[in-house]
């Protein structure tokens, strides 16, 4: 991989495949400021999330390069692509960004648990590289999405630049828009899909089921939310932490199990 260590070096990656529209537009708009190397999965991986693969050989492929942009697949998830670039691909250069999608579809709320394009983000915080992942929420692979570009050359011009703290990655999501209001910084709504199954009966006899569902929001009247912020218009920046622990059930999570006087003494002990 030819690069220029002048320049901010870029891994690219996604959950819709190396093929996806979505990451032939971000790569293509990133390549003005760095260089960049683009390894995703062969297929779709959505609802990945932070999955990899521990019990499946995996494969990298060199596909045919977007320009100047050498491109990889991996017949694994999205997270195997970064571990898979970061060790095989890279060539011991690493990674100033990791920028994940466009993806296809919504990655707000509750979704950024299941998400592989938020998978990727993660796997990049987790290894101390700024990470970012853009969504937009039209879910049809071919609608237009040239007015992101303007937005993503500024959030990650400002990545770059300025950094994240260590154990934190954004999720950035578009509304299925032309145009937009503005953006908001804003926390992560309270929801759940419901409806989720649907049964039906195969020709041959036997059950089967497919996965969809219904999103229901808990707090539609709250407007500091990423939900809020799509449906009225806004890009919707959502910092996002590694470290999933509930620091504010601490004291009530002891308290719940009968550790205050056990985890007291531990403590005065150390």
């Amino acid at each position: 991989m030819a690069t220029d260590t002048h320049r901010p070096f870029i891994l690219v990656s996604n959950d819709d495949g190396y093929h996806s529209p979505g990451i032939r537009l971000l790569s293509e708009t990133l390549s003005s400021m760095a260089d960049l190397l683009v390894c995703a999965p062969e297929s779709a991986r959505s609802g990945y999330s932070c999955a990899f693969s521990a019990d499946a050989p995996l494969r990298l492929k060199r596909r045919h390069n977007l320009g100047d942009i050498e491109v990889w697949s991996c017949n694994g998830t999205p997270v195997d692509c970064v571990k898979l670039a970061l060790d095989q691909l890279c060539q011991g250069r690493m990674p100033d960004l990791i920028v994940s999608g466009v993806n296809h579809g919504d990655n707000s709320t509750v979704n950024t648990h299941y998400s592989g394009t938020m998978g990727v983000a993660r796997e990049g915080a987790m290894k101390n590289i700024p990470s970012v992942a853009f969504s937009s929420c039209y879910y049809d692979e071919q609608a237009p999405l040239a007015p992101l570009v303007p937005y993503i050359l500024r959030f990650a011009s400002a990545v770059l630049s300025q950094g994240l703290p260590k154990g934190v990655c954004l999720n950035i999501n578009f509304p299925a828009a032309q145009e937009f209001r503005g953006v908001r910084v804003c926390r992560m709504t309270f929801g759940r899909w419901v409806n989720e199954v649907v049964k039906a009966r195969h020709p041959r006899g036997y059950d089967y089921y497919w996965m969809v569902g219904n999103y229901a929001n808990d707090e539609p009247e709250a407007n500091d939310t990423d939900q809020w912020a799509l449906s009225h218009g806004y890009v919707a920046v959502t910092p996002t932490t590694v470290d999933v622990t509930a620091y504010n059930f601490i004291k009530g999570a002891r308290e719940l199990l009968g550790a205050v006087d056990e985890q007291t003494v531990e403590e005065d002990k150390s």
